[in-house]
């Protein structure tokens, strides 16, 4: 399987330049001397997610492009998507569970989306039968090269920012982010570590890994966790990814993540949601499982459900 390449994520980082927002890194000193946060809760969006669609649908040759998009999503990919038809000024239709944070869906539709609600396992045959009917354009949340590009940029930051970079800790739910993230460390500082960060209760990631194959989890299993965009299962395609190119996984308890987001805030005065979370929970609560070194940890989004954040702040 032909996995994405370096001019692949600098070719998208040319196609995003002006629409996704080059996020810092900030350090946080709260946590100690050596971790800085990549806070991608500072895009347009609120998540990473703007890079790999706006990539996707940049790649598009015009023709194809004018006939529109389809994506399906639990809400941060439904909001890139949308935002970047609305950039091309192409339409737009998203597919996402019905049991979505409302506040993700209602932003999804003021991008001007068309939102389909289905139940969470409908999901996949719901976007390809639409695509099918109306000649809509696939913009996966992850599984697709042009995405993983996308999402690879933000690699790229991170070593233009911290050159001697030793660890980069990145969520994993599809896998896009941590495909292209991994992709881009591992050209430019193969001596860097990439582990992965996801929740207990939703550990496919680390289950494939572990076992050297691709294992799904039924969505009544990864549903459990409060990490609504890491629910996802891998694909064949960001599981090559991962496979060849991350270093490691570790998994973080839900108690974990909520105390994440709680430091996070107060310490550095960014606004996470649970997904955004999981790295910076790693760092916090399972350093001895990590190595050593400098290391930036990818906080993924910043779209918390106002209920939740009122919550965990209380």
């Amino acid at each position: 399987m032909e996995l994405v390449t370096l001019a692949d994520i600098r070719t998208a980082a040319d196609h995003i330049a002006g629409v996704a927002v080059r996020t810092p890194l900030l350090p946080a000193w709260w946590a100690g001397t050596d971790l800085w946060l990549k806070p991608e809760g500072l895009q347009p969006i609120g998540s990473f997610k703007l890079r790999g669609a706006y990539n996707t649908v940049a790649s598009l040759p015009e023709e194809k492009r004018r006939a529109g998009i389809i994506a399906h999503s639990s809400g941060n990919h439904a909001q890139a998507a949308a935002y970047s038809a609305r950039a091309f000024g192409v339409p737009c239709v998203v597919v996402m569970p019905n049991v979505a944070v409302p506040m993700k869906v209602e932003a999804t539709r003021a991008l001007g989306a068309e939102v389909i609600l289905v139940p969470p396992p409908e999901r996949d045959d719901v976007m390809a039968k639409i695509a099918q009917e109306r000649g809509l354009n696939r913009v996966p949340p992850f599984d697709h090269p042009d995405v993983i590009a996308g999402q690879g940029t933000i690699g790229l930051e991170i070593v233009a920012d911290l050159p001697d970079v030793d660890v980069v800790l990145v969520p994993v739910g599809g896998g896009g982010l941590a495909s292209g993230v991994a992709s881009a460390i591992k050209a430019l500082r193969p001596a860097a570590a990439v582990i992965g960060v996801e929740p207990a209760l939703a550990a496919d990631a680390a289950d494939s890994l572990s076992s050297g194959e691709l294992r799904k989890w039924p969505t009544e299993q990864t549903y459990r966790t409060i990490a609504d965009g890491l629910r996802t299962n891998l694909s064949e395609l960001t599981f090559a990814h991962l496979s060849e190119r991350l270093d490691g996984m570790v998994t973080v308890s839900e108690d974990e993540i909520l105390d994440a987001m709680t430091r996070m805030v107060r310490g550095s005065r960014v606004l996470v949601e649970p997904s955004g979370a999981v790295a910076t929970a790693a760092y916090l609560h399972h350093r001895a499982e990590l190595p050593q070194g400098r290391t930036a940890a990818v906080v993924s989004g910043g779209n918390a459900d106002p209920k939740l954040l009122a919550d965990v702040f209380v």
